[in-house]
């Protein structure tokens, strides 16, 4: 099975898919975590610009997904935290994987950029990064997400919604 965690930068979806992860590691322990942002540096992805255009993007969600068929398909659980800015993608994923969840983060722009964990969104305002995803890449919000979880606070209950993830997928 694939939990998809899609969602714009700094809408939580890393912390939440590690926390879904180890959660689903503890009753089955062949599951992993695989990390839009710790793919890219993996494949030696992460330098310069290129990365970061659409067609960079396209080509890291690609890896992403065929890594995640594979280890599907060898019976390993995975969970994918991606920004998935590509609907075509997702609806694909339903088909392409034994069992798909798809949750959506999903955070107001103006609370992304007060909380800016990785100050990409200061950094685009100010004309010294290009290529961010829901400033100068569209963002197309996601129809048909299994879970959709609003993240625009800035201290969420983790241990709740990691349980209400497991719960929805059925892993509980």
């Amino acid at each position: 099975m694939v939990i998809w965690m899609i969602g714009l930068s700094g809408s939580g979806k890393t912390t939440l898919g590690r926390s879904v992860a180890v959660a689903w590691r503890s009753q089955a322990p062949n599951t992993v975590l695989l990390d839009g942002d710790e793919l890219r540096d993996v494949f030696k992805f992460a330098r310069g610009t290129a990365p970061y255009t659409i067609e960079g993007r396209r080509q890291n969600s690609d890896r992403l997904v065929a890594l995640g068929e594979l280890l599907d398909r060898q019976g390993i659980n995975v969970v994918c935290c991606i920004l998935s800015i590509f609907p075509d993608v997702r609806a694909a994923n339903r088909t392409r994987f034994s069992r798909y969840f798809e949750v959506f983060m999903d955070a107001p722009l103006e609370s992304l950029k007060r909380r800016d964990v990785k100050g990409l969104y200061e950094m685009a305002e100010r004309g010294e990064m290009a290529n961010v995803v829901g400033l100068d890449i569209p963002f197309e919000r996601p129809v048909g997400s299994d879970l959709v979880i609003g993240s625009s606070g800035d201290d969420p209950d983790l241990d709740a919604l990691t349980h209400h993830v497991m719960e929805r997928a059925g892993l509980v």
